[in-house]
């Protein structure tokens, strides 16, 4: 065991040292405490300007602009129309010159609005959008002042539809709690994605640089293959979760110390589920990137011993890493049907299972078989790959030479044998 905590502390020490590892882990955090803070940042940069912006209206209707105003107040809008009194060509040369961001010019008639919304930009949509639905409001009331209706009647001809879902399936969930859940399976789909990328690409490139500068021989001549093969995976690995640890506590205490937390609390921690995170949640997401890590980890300690140049690393690993691609596209599409047979059988297959069954877990109520069935066949996978990867592994990193992809199994098996 001395001889595998050595290359352990190794693998560890080494690409945590690297100005990769140290620069991506500080930009990240950076990142994190930016994106707490945005609200702060952007009222700060944007101080000195007034609250509450005008857009210049062109009407010969006053009592419109009025509407208007009183509309956009109550859907939370700062911005107060008033009326203009300039031509438009006066306006157009305003926007051009940025002294105004856009105009409005509004035309009423027989109970109908026609509106021309004018800017700089043609990629505006938010607020554009938000007074075209002030205005078919304003509209809607016109059209009833002309049908002598009071307010109430006008009122209970636009009333939505009383509708409600329910399931009978036992392993449904309501629609209000699907919508929480799936905003953080989203969001841990992406972090289990993208670290089993990141660290089982690191492991391969870690052994293919070892085999180029012929270490690999005196390593491999004083410790076991087996042993060598899985210090590296859980070296890594190791050093994996301590990146992600730090992420995890460093933007805590961003959240923490931001003075926007409360809107996020309301905001976009309630959309994302992030309000009122379920533990057995999170229990599964750590136990599916740990075995997903694992997984992809031993495969890819198996193809980086077949080559002998980094620059062969990636194209070799490629089927690799298509299967994580398959999996997450399989996991995104079933975020919106959680149950179809497709997400169901994929989520046994052990090469998908970390991000499909993990889908299930976070949106269905599942029986307890499921989740751990497919949690048996992973480990089963692991167990099967890391006793045949041992075997690859022991005559591939003593193989040199140009690599000609998969087909140097065969080769490393026999070299393995010997």
């Amino acid at each position: 065991m001395r001889d595998f905590w050595i290359i352990f502390k190794q693998a560890f020490a080494t690409k945590a040292k690297t100005k990769s590892f140290i620069i991506t882990t500080a930009v990240v955090i950076a990142g994190i405490f930016l994106l707490a803070n945005i609200t702060t940042i952007i009222d700060k940069f944007g101080g000195d300007e007034e609250a509450g912006d005008t857009l210049p209206v062109l009407t010969e209707d006053s009592a419109l602009v009025t509407r208007l105003g009183d509309q956009l107040k109550a859907m939370g809008e700062e911005t107060v129309p008033k009326a203009s009194d300039e031509s438009r060509k006066a306006l157009d040369s305003q926007v051009k010159e940025g002294d105004i961001d856009a105009y409005l010019v509004l035309a009423a008639g027989d109970g109908t609005i026609d509106a021309e919304y004018v800017s700089e930009d043609s990629m505006e949509f938010g607020f554009p959008m938000m007074v075209q639905e002030a205005l078919q409001s304003i509209q809607t009331e016109l059209r009833a002042e002309q049908l002598n209706l009071s307010p109430a009647e006008a009122g209970a001809l636009f009333e939505p539809v009383g509708f409600h879902q329910t399931t009978l399936s036992d392993s449904g969930k309501t629609e209000e709690e699907l919508n929480q859940a799936r905003g953080l399976v989203y969001v841990l789909m992406f972090l289990i994605y993208f670290a089993v990328i990141m660290y089982s690409s690191m492991i391969a490139t870690e052994v293919a640089t070892e085999k180029s500068s012929r270490v690999m021989e005196i390593l491999i001549s004083s410790v076991s293959p087996v042993k060598h093969m899985f210090a590296k995976v859980l070296g890594i690995g190791s050093l994996g979760l301590l990146q992600m640890a730090l992420f995890g506590v460093f933007g805590y205490i961003a959240l923490k110390s931001s003075s926007a937390m409360s809107e996020l609390s309301e905001g976009a921690f309630s959309f994302f589920g992030f309000s009122d995170i379920n533990p057995a949640t999170v229990v599964y997401a750590v136990i599916f990137f740990l075995l997903g890590y694992f997984l992809y980890a031993v495969l890819a300690a198996l193809l980086g011993s077949l080559v002998s140049r980094t620059e062969d690393v990636q194209s070799l690993i490629m089927p690799m890493t298509m299967l994580i691609v398959i999996a997450f596209i399989i996991a995104v599409t079933g975020l919106g049907t959680p149950d179809a047979a497709y997400v169901k059988w994929t989520s046994y297959f052990p090469f998908f299972a970390p991000l499909v069954m993990f889908l299930r877990v976070g949106m269905l109520d599942l029986p307890w078989w499921e989740p751990v069935l497919s949690i048996g066949i992973m480990v089963l996978t692991i167990a099967v790959l890391g006793w045949f990867g041992a075997r690859v592994y022991k005559g591939g990193v003593l193989m040199y030479g140009p690599s000609r992809s998969l087909k140097d199994l065969k080769k490393a098996l026999q070299l393995g044998k010997e």
